[in-house]
């Protein structure tokens, strides 16, 4: 049977599957209508399996944002279930999420995408096997400016994103994420849309690509030392050779919390993708996952320090000890701890 594990269960869920061939696919509605969340051939309901979910840009489309990124061709090689979403329509015609003050909600709209999308994982989880360590999103441009934002709002349960050509909040404080979190984002330093440097849209400031990395890097107590010593990617076709730089910084982060930036040296604002992109920016999504939940105390092993760590917080009634996440500190979270650690996670 799937298990809701971390997500809270919703009264406002209507989901289910249709036929699978060598892929399926399931259809999740939390209000807006069918969401497809589509399935490689191995997925089983007993085992918990990685979501990603994927966020369009500006007037595009989740079918377009697919055609861009051709996610759905790497499922069966890594493993992973892939949600596509599609924003609500603005006064111009055009899909949009609500993320930041800069994009791109142009007409003052009260949609709440943050609570949507959350939602919209919390429903997958119920109708699939979502491995609680590894819901991940992806995002271009105003996708992009969605990921940080529900980086920034859930990060409790979201374990990655990506964004290209995207950005944070200009301002800091609008971001207070509740636990750390891995963050890539990657940019090309000739977008005229979203500029590499940070810029404005409409008046509203939004930071640019180094700016934004190292803005999670603090977030996730990183020190904000940048290495630049991992070899360049290619990432883009019509561009000669490994054109883009990976910075790291890898010093002192929190369990659970990175930041990482890839700029593509010359690359515009819808660079032409080359087959390298979609398996390194899935790769890196997959190899960044949550910490294990049975290593309470946070040291990396999984052993009977974590049990007492564990219990101390319970008999005080931390919030910490709320294991099971349904609000309320009481036996059932030491039985779904107890289950966790005995499991090795």
């Amino acid at each position: 049977m799937p298990r809701a594990s971390r997500f809270v269960p919703l009264a406002l869920v209507a989901a289910f599957a249709v036929a699978a061939s060598a892929q399926s696919v399931r259809y999740v509605d939390v209000g807006r209508g069918d969401v497809p969340v589509y399935l490689p051939s191995t997925y089983d309901d007993d085992t918990p399996m990685p979501l990603i979910v994927m966020l369009h840009g500006y007037s595009a489309s989740g079918p377009i944002q697919e055609s861009y990124f051709r996610f759905r061709a790497q499922q069966e090689s890594f493993g992973f279930m892939l949600a596509i979403p599609d924003g609500t329509i603005d006064n111009f015609g055009n899909r949009f999420w609500n993320a930041t003050d800069a994009c791109c909600n142009f007409f003052n709209s009260s949609v709440d995408d943050s609570g949507y999308l959350l939602d919209l994982i919390d429903a997958v989880a119920l109708t699939c096997n979502v491995d609680p360590r590894l819901v991940c999103l992806i995002g271009h441009s105003n996708g992009g400016f969605m990921a940080h934002r529900m980086a920034c709002d859930h990060a409790d349960v979201i374990a990655s994103i990506a964004s290209l050509a995207g950005a944070t909040h200009n301002d800091p404080n609008d971001c207070d994420p509740a636990s750390p979190v891995h963050v890539l984002q990657i940019h090309g330093t000739n977008d005229t849309t979203i500029r590499y440097n940070g810029g404005s849209i409409n008046g509203n400031q939004y930071p640019g690509a180094i700016e934004t990395t190292e803005m999670w890097a603090m977030l996730n107590g990183c020190a904000v030392i940048p290495d630049d010593s991992s070899p360049p990617l290619n990432l883009v076709s019509n561009i000669s050779g490994d054109e883009t730089l990976v910075t790291t910084y890898p010093q002192d982060c929190f369990a659970g919390g990175s930041a990482e930036l890839w700029t593509i040296v010359g690359g515009s604002h819808t660079p032409n993708l080359s087959s390298q992109f979609a398996p390194l920016v899935i790769d890196w999504l997959l190899s960044h996952p949550k910490p294990c939940p049975a290593d309470f105390n946070g040291d990396e092993v999984v052993n009977t320090q974590d049990v007492l760590a564990f219990l101390n917080a319970w008999a005080a009634g931390e919030a910490a000890a709320d294991f099971n996440r349904d609000g309320t500190v009481n036996t059932q979270d030491v039985l779904a701890f107890l289950n966790a650690w005995a499991s090795g996670c």
